[in-house]
This record gives C-alpha cells, structure tokens and sequence, in this order.
C-alpha cells in the first residue's frame, strides 16, 4: 500500500470516529447552554447505544424494509438516552442535587446498565442491522464503509443546532436561560421547562453517538466497551469547539484523527515509533483541548466562554 492509499484510509477511519464525538458534544452543548453542566454523557451515550440494540433485537425476526430498522432504532436510542437526561433533571432541577455528583453517577448507572443489556442480547440479533446503518458504503472494501447514513444526520443536527441558537427565538431564550436564569425568569421565560427541554434533547442526541459508534462505525459486538471513552472525548470537544455546534464538525474530524494516529502512527515503519507509543498517542485529544482551555483563557472573550451560570443551580426564591 503506497503512502498515499495509507493516507487515505486514515482519513477514511478517522472522519467517521469523529461522528461519535459529535453526536455527544452537539447534545452536551445544548444542554450546558441551558446552565446545566452534564458529566453524564459517558453514561447517556452507552444507554442510547443499548436502546437501539434492544429495539434491533426485538424486531430482528419481522423482516422490516432496512429504513423502518434504522429509524426505529433511532428512536429507541433517543428515547433511551433522553429519559437518562429526564433523570438528571429531575435531581439537578427538581431536588437541586450538586450537578457534577449527579452526572457522574448518571455516567456510573449508565455504563452498568448498559454492560447488563448487552450481556443479555444475542449480537446476531441486532448486528444483522450494520448493513443498514452503513449505507450507501456498506459493500465498500475500504474505510469508506464507516461513513454510512448516520455521519450525514450527524452533521445535519449540529447544522440545525447551530441555526436554532444563533437564528431562533428558542435558541435566543435558551442562551438567556444560561447566561442569566433570573434575568429570563423576570421576563416570563420558563426557566425550568427550557432547561428540562434542552438537557432531554441533548442527551438524546447524545445517545445517537452511542449507537452509531456499536452500528456504524465498529459493527461489532465487543464495541459497547469503548462507549465511555467516546463519551469522555466528547465532553472535551465541547470547549474545542467554543459551546458551537458547528464548530464541533470540524472539531470532531480532528479529535477523530487525532484518535486514530495513535494506531496509525506506529504503523508507518519510517517513523519507526513502537506499539508501545500507543497510548500515549490517544491522548492527544486531550493534551489539544488542555491547550484550547489555555488559548481562550488568555484571550478572555465573551464569545468563546461558556454560559455565565453553568453548573450553578437556579433557586427562583432567591431572585
């Protein structure tokens, strides 16, 4: 294989990782741009990815068209997930729980029921299901086959995201709800139903990454076991991404081969860089984002800041 075709398919595998970043960072920026900082997504992502897993299981043997078995799929996922959300609203909003405790132990529930779920399914009866997800490249011989119908939704919804905050009066409400929960309260705004809306439609968002990494991307049955990972990195690409969804497309083809170079580097014999080098190449997500955090710092502009009450609970007595 000539240096070219090497380059190639690094690309090629590296582009569609990122789509499982994306799907967790756009639904993490909704929900913090609501105030709620979400250290769940880990935990979210991994039950999106058992929902959809289940629901392909349970309809396995009627034999549905290939588009009715992704959306419904689809759906369970998003359910799955924005049920998880729905719960950390419940503790973060309605008991006033301390947000970081909650969404750790949302990231806790989420990777052991998802580690119970999936030790139950039969993975015949729901991996049947990639060519599907994998379409129009599911016949391709190389790394293309990764970037099936999921990558394009995807980027389709941090598209949209990005238009309803920036162009919206949802999006511009929602972004006072963040930034001043009692300045939108004073003005009629339903703090509590836009940050429950949000945080719910974030995690299912979320919990698509999840399944499009199982269904998509690896297609294979021992894949649920790095969801948490992903999760991780997504959280990260949120401040690569300055909170902007559209940002995050291209944040994610980064994180994604900046990912990958850690099995890639290796295996270009000039570098001649040992296997042993791996691990220390999967943190380069993380050592980018670090730098990130430092440039912005520096730079101290509004418009790269996260929303001014993030992680603050909204007590509306104490307007």
């Amino acid at each position: 294989m000539s240096a070219f075709q090497r380059v190639l398919e690094y690309l090629l595998s590296a582009i569609p990782l990122g789509i499982t970043f994306l799907y967790g960072s756009v639904g993490e920026i909704l929900t913090e741009k609501s105030g709620h900082l979400n250290l769940g997504i880990p935990g979210i992502m991994c039950v999106g990815a058992a929902g959809g897993c289940v629901a392909l299981q349970l309809i396995s043997a009627a034999k549905l068209p290939g588009a009715f078995v992704v959306i419904i799929a689809l759906l369970a996922s998003f359910a799955a997930a924005a049920l998880m959300g729905l719960l950390y609203c419940f503790l973060a909003d309605t008991l006033h729980a301390n947000q970081n405790v909650t969404g750790l132990a949302i990231t806790t529930f989420g990777v052991g029921v998802m580690n119970f779920i999936m030790s139950k399914l039969s993975s015949i009866k729901y991996l049947y299901a990639v060519k599907y997800f994998r379409f129009p490249f599911a016949n391709s011989d190389s790394s293309l086959k990764y970037s099936g119908i999921m990558v394009f939704i995807g980027i389709l919804i941090a598209l949209a995201a990005s238009y309803v905050l920036k162009r919206t009066r949802i999006g511009l409400h929602l972004r006072a709800v963040g930034e001043n929960p009692a300045a939108a309260d004073a003005v009629g705004i339903n703090v509590t139903a836009y940050k429950y809306a949000a945080t719910c439609i974030g995690s299912g968002i979320s919990g698509l990454g999840g399944l499009f990494y199982i269904m998509d991307y690896a297609g294979s049955q021992e894949a649920y076991l790095g969801i948490e990972a992903m999760g991780w990195l997504a959280i990260a690409l949120v401040i690569f991404a300055l909170w902007r969804p559209n940002v995050s497309i291209i944040g994610s083809a980064v994180f994604g081969a900046l990912f990958v170079a850690g099995a890639f580097i290796p295996s270009i014999r000039e570098l001649n860089v040992s296997m042993s080098m791996t691990p220390i190449l999967k943190m380069l997500p993380y050592v980018v984002t670090i730098l990130v955090l430092i440039i912005i710092s520096i730079r101290d502009s509004k418009d790269n800041q996260p929303p001014a009450s993030l992680g603050n609970p909204y007590f509306r007595e104490d307007r």
